[in-house]
């Protein structure tokens, strides 16, 4: 039998060898006949907690309210998953005494990854509901963190992927996903895909890194890659995000860009996070603001965007996240926030920055750059200033006065927007270099985005007969003179107005409608197109 058709068992087999010999997993053993697999091994837990010195009345209250918050029947499966993954990234407080303070019992050691007992089970057969038995899942300290469904390299990963949503079904065992982190799908021909709970099918993701070792399976490649202790607890503690009902784990852009993003924070360094447009830039401010403000004590971060409804959605995203954003109402509010030691995050449209400088000349607009440069407002702690599209606002006086008024400020500028020569060199002079780059190309690839099909479409027009036209325009013009006919041939003689023409129009959008009714992408609801006019006039 060839590799390629060797049976799913011998896979499973080599990947719990890779997880115990490579990655220092403890092996548990082939579960099929063991009875109550639960996602909560007490007595796996129990121990972690008593190498960490917990007295038995903490870990016992501890493991109550582990249980209730992973079992709440008035809750979802997201809901108790949201819940257990507050008490696993910031332990369980308990009070063993009236009166007494509560103290914290951890679930994971997230400073020593070797402190903790990472653990793997084969073939863990689930009674809740109707009987499944995922092929192999990882225990931290007790606690079910990851499921992975493997398959025959002549059946497509997309099996093991609706194995794993069934498996989350109500009817199957929902309750055993209460404290999955990683959900995962694989073959020796596919490689690896993964998600969390309720990741639909098409926004399973794969892992992208050192693309250019091909030696040995790419299961096996990225099994190294997501599963070794320290990354498996860096994307669980920082890079989770529950968002507005949607649990989200990050693609592989968004987790190197955060990294290169990190390094430039503890360095005090500023540069341009360019990740085309699609790629989820603002999943990326949530992550690394909430960083940052773990991180680093002494910090604050301000959040500017150039719309109002980009400073609504990125206020809406870090609530859903779980993060407290104060939203200011005017310029003179927000330098009145950045003077007091709070709120740590805050977000603020960038025009409120140019109020005192709007309507200036050029020197009186100098003098005042030099009246701010030499008494700025005061700002507390350490201040990093997010600009998202810092291509649009950061060339002029807006970035100027900014600038001015938080000199010690560290700027990170977002953006995904294809940019000018002109935009590209002044956005690097800014903000410094790039921190990291995810480009349209890449992002097609990964299919995050779909790619750009243009097609000119011309509308062909000519002149009937040119000495009418000139025989109409003199019998229409007798009462005005050769000044005012010239201004008035200017004004109509335009391409401008040739291709705003009514006639022209009707034609565009026949073809426009031809085009919906006839191409199947169209038709079908499936795909969308993009028009590009002149005028907003034109396009209305």
């Amino acid at each position: 039998m060839n590799d390629v058709s060797k049976p799913e068992r011998a896979t499973q087999h080599r990947v719990v060898q890779l997880l115990c010999q490579e990655l220092g997993y403890r092996n548990l053993g082939d579960w099929t006949e063991r009875a109550n697999n639960a996602p909560i091994e007490e007595t796996l837990l129990t121990a972690f907690w008593q190498t960490k010195g917990y007295t038995p009345e903490q870990m016992s209250r501890a493991l109550n309210t582990l249980r209730s918050e992973a079992a709440n029947p008035t809750r979802t499966l997201y809901g108790n998953n949201q819940a257990v993954y507050s008490l696993l990234r910031y332990g369980v407080p308990v009070k063993t005494g009236a009166g007494e303070q509560a103290e914290t019992v951890h679930l994971v050691d997230w400073e020593h990854p070797e402190a903790n007992d990472f653990a793997v089970a084969e073939e863990v057969t689930l009674n809740g509901g109707l009987e499944r038995r995922p092929d192999v899942v990882l225990y931290l300290n007790g606690l079910a963190v990851g499921v992975l469904e493997l398959k025959n390299s002549r059946v497509s990963i997309g099996h093991g992927i609706r194995q794993n949503l069934s498996n989350q079904l109500p009817e199957f065992n929902e309750g055993f996903f209460a404290t999955v982190q990683l959900v995962m799908a694989g073959n020796d021909s596919e490689g690896l895909q993964y998600g969390t709970i309720a990741t639909q099918e098409k926004y399973f993701l794969k892992w992208k890194e050192d693309e250019a070792d091909n030696a040995g399976y790419k299961l096996d490649k990225y099994l190294r890659k997501l599963c070794s202790k320290p990354r498996l607890l860096e994307i669980v503690h920082d890079f989770v995000l529950f968002d507005a009902g949607i649990k989200k784990l990050p693609r592989v852009h968004q987790y190197f860009g955060i990294k290169a993003a990190q390094a430039h924070v503890l360095r005090r360094q500023g540069g341009i996070i360019w990740h085309t447009q699609g790629a989820g830039k603002s999943i990326l401010m949530v992550l690394l603001a909430r960083w940052i403000l773990e991180n680093l004590p002494q910090a604050r971060v301000l959040i500017v965007t150039d719309r109002d409804e980009l400073d609504e959605q990125i206020e809406r995203v870090l609530g859903d996240a779980g993060e407290t954003v104060y939203r200011t109402d005017s310029g003179k509010d927000l330098m009145r926030q950045l003077a007091l030691p709070s709120p740590r995050l805050m977000c603020s449209l960038v025009h409120k920055f140019g109020g005192q400088a709007r309507g200036k000349s050029e020197a009186e607009f100098e003098q005042f750059i030099k009246d701010v440069q030499a008494a700025p407002s005061a700002t507390y702690g350490e201040l990093f200033v997010f600009v998202d599209e810092c291509h649009r606002t950061q060339s002029g006086r807006l970035n100027r006065v900014m600038k001015a008024l938080m000199p010690n400020a560290v700027f990170i500028g977002f953006t995904g927007t294809p940019l000018l020569k002109e935009d590209k060199a002044t956005s690097q002079e800014v903000f410094g270099g790039y921190i990291h780059t995810y480009k349209f190309a890449e992002a097609v690839e990964d299919k995050v985005v779909l790619d750009l099909v243009y097609e000119a479409r011309d509308i062909d027009q000519r002149l009937g007969s040119t000495d009418q036209i000139d025989q109409w325009f003199a019998a229409k013009t007798k009462g005005l003179n050769d000044w005012q006919r010239d201004e008035l041939k200017k004004q109509w003689g335009t391409m401008q107005k040739v291709l705003s023409s009514r006639s022209r129009m009707d034609r565009v959008v026949a073809d426009i409608v031809f085009d919906f009714a006839t191409k199947r992408r169209l038709s079908n609801g499936r795909g969308n197109a993009m028009l590009v006019a002149a005028s907003i006039h034109e396009a209305c």
